[in-house]
């Protein structure tokens, strides 16, 4: 298998396995769809870091004129890091103390809020001085995976839209000035029906505030994992979402910003999670291929039992194609891909795992005290190392240990 001309066994070789590679072209690509799509609409595009936050990866994003949004105090200044001023970094923090939202402030980012304590103490503390964003939850049940479903009634994120009069309430005690207000329903999102039915909530809360910037829309548009899987439409998804977001300015009165916060989209697609067979392991009922990774590194089939599909980059051109269980090294159930038809597997062959780009690397762990892979990026047509492979010295190098 070959990515930007590159063959993948020669660069699992060089640099080892378990191993992360991500294509940088597919995440430029990625990008240009969305611009693409939303050609008609001022858009703003808001990587969404948690996905992934390797510094490298957030300096690619900025060089295609993506913009970020971070979850975190940490990933502010790793964006920071990357090079991005402050004050172009969008803050979204859930069920932090207030003195992380304080240092975001300190440190010059966009706040961006989604529930009423902080609201009213963000008043409190800057009254009209500091600007700030709303997330409202629109009570949409929307998504792939109810644990990847976020705008729906029983969701922590946002605040109701059953509360606008609170809201409001909040805004006005403390002159609190609104800049921009945010949606967002869920991942795997198909079609553009799920974006307006968001989009008329923000509509009709728009009008109570005449000084927003913008209006955030998200993201968790569906990508591929599967041959022939169906994915958003973006294109028609930006036609109807653009046509209904600038009949909107056209009534609000002045053009407001588009913003969107993919986050999977954008590096899904781009990434590969590079494993060795260590055994195959027959058994009367399943053949197991067990390999040196595990949920430890991809714990998404595990936690939201997604698919990722898994080829043989090492299988001879002869070789016929046999039924197998992915497992992982880990000391728990850790399947990775089950009932895969693929060529024969033996042990020493290499692995590749797709759409490992997103929630892999940012969820891994130290799981049975493993080390974490190395981070390869290609970009132009060259390998490049973009993290150091974890050695065993790492797991010691934050412990006190103490004399018994």
């Amino acid at each position: 298998m070959k990515v930007q001309g590159l063959e993948l066994t020669e660069i699992a070789q060089e640099y080892g396995t378990p191993l992360y590679v991500y294509d940088g072209e597919k995440i430029s690509t990625q990008i240009q769809n969305l611009k693409k799509g939303f050609a008609k609409a001022p858009l703003k595009i808001k990587y969404a870091t948690k996905a992934l936050t390797n510094v490298s990866i957030l300096k690619l994003m900025r060089s295609q004129g993506v913009g970020v949004d971070a979850v975190s105090i940490e990933e502010v200044k790793l964006c920071m890091m990357a090079g991005y001023p402050a004050n172009e970094i969008m803050y979204t923090p859930n069920c932090v103390g207030f003195s992380e939202i304080q240092e975001a402030v300190e440190l010059g980012a966009m706040i961006n809020l989604d529930n009423l304590v902080m609201l009213r103490e963000f008043g409190k503390t800057y009254g009209d001085k500091i600007p700030v964003a709303i997330r409202i939850n629109p009570h949409i049940m929307a998504g792939g995976n109810s644990k990847i479903s976020v705008g729906h009634i029983h969701s922590k994120f946002g605040i109701s839209i059953h509360q606008q009069e609170e809201i409001m309430e909040v805004v006005n005690e403390f002159s609190i000035q609104v800049n921009g207000l945010h949606v967002h329903t869920g991942s795997d999102i198909l079609d553009a029906a799920v974006f307006l039915r968001g989009a008329q909530v923000l509509f009709d809360m728009a009008m109570n505030f005449p000084n927003l910037k913008f209006l955030d829309f998200g993201g968790g548009f569906k990508v591929a994992y599967k041959p022939d899987d169906v994915q958003t439409d973006i294109f028609k998804v930006g036609e109807e979402v653009s046509e209904a977001f600038n009949a909107f300015c056209e009534k609000y009165g002045r053009q407001l910003e588009l913003w969107l916060e993919p986050g999977k989209y954008l590096v899904s697609e781009a990434g590969y999670l590079l494993v060795e067979a260590n055994v195959v392991k027959e058994t009367p009922e399943i053949t197991f291929v067990g390999v040196n990774s595990g949920l430890n590194h991809l714990i998404r089939p595990m936690l939201y039992d997604a698919y990722h599909q898994v080829e043989n980059i090492s299988a001879r051109p002869s070789s016929a194609l046999k039924k197998y269980n992915i497992v992982g090294y880990i000391c728990e159930t850790d399947t990775l891909a089950a009932d895969r038809m693929l060529p024969e597997v033996n042990s020493g062959d290499i692995l590749a795992i797709k759409n490992a780009g997103a929630y892999s690397f940012s969820m891994a762990s130290n799981y049975n005290s493993r080390v974490k892979p190395a981070e390869v990026l290609i970009w132009n047509g060259e390998a490049a190392l973009v993290r150091k492979r974890e050695v065993f010295e790492d797991l010691l190098r934050n412990q006190v240990v103490l004399d018994f």
